[in-house]
């Protein structure tokens, strides 16, 4: 299954601030040669915050791409060099205000691995209930409300559809299985 597949020229067509465009021509293995779009993003981070009390604190935001508010686990893009687990903690005082007793590293994917290069870093950090306001830093969205609830709610809205953005689905269904497989008490869900 080990293939080549060279690049033959690439040029960006896009430079934003979040990410880069790019349009490779490749050889296939098969000798073709073919053009590709592919995004370069440097990464992002999100974290599934649940309180001693059991409450997941979601925010509330409106995401552009959509054209509407979503209710989201909290998140963010990691800086050139960032470690992902300083990330994690840094959004998380940005977006609801709380610090990690605890961060469980859940899982690391692609989100849409055909055209971008995008790598998620998700987590569980369990918080103390001694929430500041948040600390943005200038970037943050101005409208981000925060949403605390149970797991069960929050999960009732996946099942639901109201919570429809890949990070937030995968991040509650897997801190849901991390807690019950853990038997966490601290945290009633």
């Amino acid at each position: 299954m080990d293939k080549q597949y060279e690049i033959l020229d690439s040029r960006v067509v896009f430079q934003g601030h979040i990410f880069k465009v790019s349009v490779d021509q490749v050889r296939m293995p098969g000798g073709d040669i073919v053009e590709r779009e592919r995004l370069s993003h440097g990464g992002a981070v999100g974290m599934v915050p649940i309180t001693a009390e059991g409450k997941v604190l979601l925010v509330r935001q409106y995401r552009h791409a959509v054209r509407r508010h979503l209710l989201e686990v909290p998140a963010g893009k990691l800086d050139a060099g960032e470690d992902p687990d300083a990330c994690a903690r840094r959004e998380l005082l940005e977006e609801v205000g709380a610090t990690a007793d605890e961060l469980i590293k859940l899982a690391t994917f692609y989100n849409s691995p055909g055209y971008s290069s995008e790598l998620f870093h998700l987590y569980l950090a369990k918080v103390n209930d001694k929430l500041t306001a948040p600390q943005p830093d200038g970037h943050e969205e101005e409208d981000m409300e925060l949403v605390p609830l149970s797991l069960d709610e929050a999960l009732g809205l996946v099942d639901d559809g109201t919570i429809c953005d890949a990070k937030s689905i995968i991040g509650l269904l897997m801190a849901e299985r991390r807690l019950r497989r853990c038997n966490t008490p601290a945290v009633p869900i």
